[in-house]
């Protein structure tokens, strides 16, 4: 999976539900640096995700991500950490 702002935009609910269809599956997270990432790449990802139509240093689309995959758990879970 390649974060890319042309990517899919998910709300955190249904981006559980995708990463919960995906959980067979390995999953690899690309986060590209200042030049991003190459159209080649792109072509080659299963699937591409935007965290924001915004730009972020890598670092901060790193921390954003595990953010959003913590809440993917709880969510898939049923924790009450992800209020709706």
């Amino acid at each position: 999976m390649v974060l890319t702002e042309e990517g899919d935009n998910f709300g955190s609910v249904s981006f559980a539900q995708k990463i919960e269809q995906a959980s067979h599956e390995r999953i690899a997270f690309v986060i590209g640096g200042a030049d991003g990432i190459t159209d080649a790449l792109k072509a080659e990802a299963r699937w591409q995700l935007s965290l924001s139509p915004m730009t972020f240093p890598h670092e901060l689309a790193r921390l954003l991500l595990i953010e959003q995959l913590f809440r993917a758990q709880a969510i898939l879970q049923g924790s009450p950490y992800h209020r709706a």
